[in-house]
């Protein structure tokens, strides 16, 4: 299949869903619970449903586990779109826990190690497709470029780790001329991934924690612009700022209390838009998702979740109705840019 057949074959729904928890982040849950995540997820979603998934979560267990739901689930493999995030390899444990992210995933029986070269990511291909069984990739990326990337202690260093990702994504060119799949990129640090596609012919990125309601950088925007006049499918993640937005103690990964200038204004920042929401009788979840599709060139938005009964709300945030005077709110209170005109 050619890249192009590719491009026209695949249309993305609104809500794809993240796959992290099958590879027990933070959590084991049962394969009773895991399936009834994806069978939720298979259920709600239009087809097809799309899995965001990596050989890094859970050393591969996400994989295993999401091939093994669908599976059970006889789901047919042609109604199911994979994204496989690529540059991690499953190997054998000899620690007592897993070396590649110390105290995060839990009972996992292999450990990961990265391999960010075009064999390495031949290999991590490889093995995700053994993994996934019937149920093969059509999405691939190499994982977190940016985190790679800034591990270099110098300028130089910099430059190898760089020329290490180029490598990595000539081995995705050669994928998608063998197996049509579609290449792109995902990362935190969204420069990144405009350095990366001026690089490389990309068909898709996704943006995580970069393009949200409280943080919309009108560079970030003009990008956005340029990916969607190339034709680029945009997915947007971790809008809520790792939950943060919906009340929970975590911003960006990272647990912050108003003891310094910089986390009392972000608290400021949620307590007013609850208020705005509260006053307009709209979810705080709903804003943040509406927001973050009226972006240029987003297609999607990625969301995860622990909990079966909560797939079918979450799909429904990308469908509900945010009225314009909310937004005019937003706008008069500061609480998002004036200048922002895709809503």
């Amino acid at each position: 299949m050619s890249q192009a057949t590719a491009k026209q074959n695949i249309k993305l729904p609104k809500v794809i869903f993240g796959t992290s928890a099958l590879g027990n982040l933070y959590t084991a849950l049962p394969i009773e619970i895991k399936e009834e995540i994806v069978s939720n997820c298979v259920k709600y979603s239009p087809t097809p449903v799309v899995f965001d998934s990596a050989g890094k979560y859970g050393a591969g267990l996400a994989l295993e586990s999401l091939a093994e739901c669908l599976d059970r689930l006889q789901v047919d493999p042609s109604s199911v779109v994979i994204s496989n995030k690529l540059g991690w390899y499953r190997t054998e444990l000899t620690t007592e826990e897993p070396t590649f992210e110390p105290g995060v995933w839990r009972d996992l029986k292999f450990d990961a190690v990265q391999r960010i070269s075009y064999e390495g990511i031949l290999e991590c291909f490889q093995q995700g497709n053994k993994l996934l069984g019937k149920y093969a990739p059509q999405f691939i990326s190499i994982h977190d470029p940016d985190e790679y990337l800034a591990t270099a202690k110098s300028a130089e260093e910099a430059e190898e780790l760089y020329t290490d990702v180029l490598e990595a994504y000539k081995a995705l060119a050669t994928l998608r001329e063998t197996h049509g799949v579609l290449i792109g990129v995902g990362a935190k640090t969204w420069t990144i991934i405009q350095r990366i596609a001026d690089d490389i012919d990309l068909d898709w990125v996704m943006f995580a924690n970069s393009m949200t309601i409280r943080k919309h950088p009108s560079d970030l925007l003009q990008f956005m612009e340029t990916l969607k006049a190339k034709g680029v499918q945009i997915i947007n993640s971790a809008v809520f700022h790792a939950g943060f937005l919906t009340g929970g103690e975590y911003y960006d990964y990272k647990l912050i209390k108003p003891d310094s200038e910089e986390n009392s204004a972000i608290f400021k920042w949620r307590e007013d838009f609850f208020r705005l929401c509260e006053q307009f009788k709209i979810k705080p979840a709903a804003a943040c998702v509406q927001f973050a599709l009226s972006a240029p060139g987003v297609v999607s938005i990625a969301l995860n979740t622990t909990n079966p009964k909560r797939v079918e709300e979450n799909v429904q945030l990308a469908y509900q109705e945010v009225p314009a005077d909310f937004w005019t709110a937003m706008k008069n209170e500061g609480l998002i840019s004036k200048e922002y005109r895709y809503l």
